[in-house]
């Protein structure tokens, strides 16, 4: 449930928004849900607008004199600012290119290549944000759209990220030979996120957020045998905790995923 202070923000920007003739639709992020106090706390609203919408300057102008700390992307799809010390985001997207990429999803299979790198986190913002406007039930539609994606889609989402933990295994262990740091911390983060997004996978799970990763990842039903026990061990650091150790340990994981 939201906080009353942040409701009192929620309102006030969807208020500004949703005045605005292009804006579709408007979703809060659930890392809005927590205490104003934790540090995963931030206000990010997904705008979902058709045509156009006013241009950076003009938005500065709309989020009022309070909003402080204005920084706007390249591209102008995301504003980024303070309110007080609460931090802001709100991201504009095209209904046409969220369109487009759920197509990859379900009408046009051959181009599920493209979401190999992007992932599947997007549809569940689709799918996970609280909807607070919504113009013309343009939003149910898209959702309707993702709550099965065919068997097909999870199949070859999880042959993509299966076989990229594959590759990142085999860096970590040449990194672990030639004794290079560097090229084993970042193989290793590159295995355990593409193990984990293999098993999302399997599960038919869209990949949440940072905030929820973990705790949605050990809840998922299908999982190797001790693979909770495996994953806490894998991020630990300590003395016992060697390079040799986690390597093995990655191997296990790897095994145990692909048998699935």
């Amino acid at each position: 449930m939201m906080k009353y202070k942040t409701k009192v923000l929620v309102d006030k920007f969807v208020g500004i928004l949703s005045r605005w003739p292009g804006v579709e639709c408007v979703s809060l992020n659930e890392a809005a849900l927590p205490d104003t106090l934790d540090p995963y706390f931030a206000l990010i609203l997904d705008v979902f607008y058709t045509g156009f919408i006013p241009d950076a300057a003009e938005r500065r102008g709309c989020y009022g004199e309070d909003a402080t700390a204005f920084e706007t992307s390249g591209s102008g799809a995301k504003d980024r600012f303070l309110v007080g010390n609460l931090p802001v985001r709100i991201e504009y997207k095209s209904t046409g290119q969220i369109e487009d990429m759920i197509s990859f999803a379900d009408t046009r299979r051959e181009s599920l290549w493209f979401l190999k790198d992007l992932g599947t986190y997007g549809f569940y913002r689709l799918i996970n944000g609280e909807v607070l406007f919504n113009r013309n039930g343009w939003i149910g539609v898209i959702q309707r759209r993702l709550r099965e994606p065919s068997p097909e889609f999870w199949s070859r989402m999880r042959d993509a990220n299966q076989s990229k933990m594959e590759h990142f295994l085999g860096d970590l262990g040449a990194a672990l030979f030639q004794g290079d740091d560097f090229y084993y911390l970042i193989s290793a983060s590159g295995f355990i996120k593409s193990a984990c997004l293999t098993l999302f996978c399997i599960n038919r799970r869209f990949e949440p957020s940072h905030r929820a990763y973990y705790r949605q990842m050990i809840e998922l039903p299908v999982l190797p045998e001790s693979f909770s026990a495996q994953l806490e061990t894998f991020l630990r650091e300590g003395a016992d905790i060697t390079k040799e150790r986690k390597y093995s340990l990655a191997q296990i994981i790897a095994r145990g995923i692909i048998a699935l």
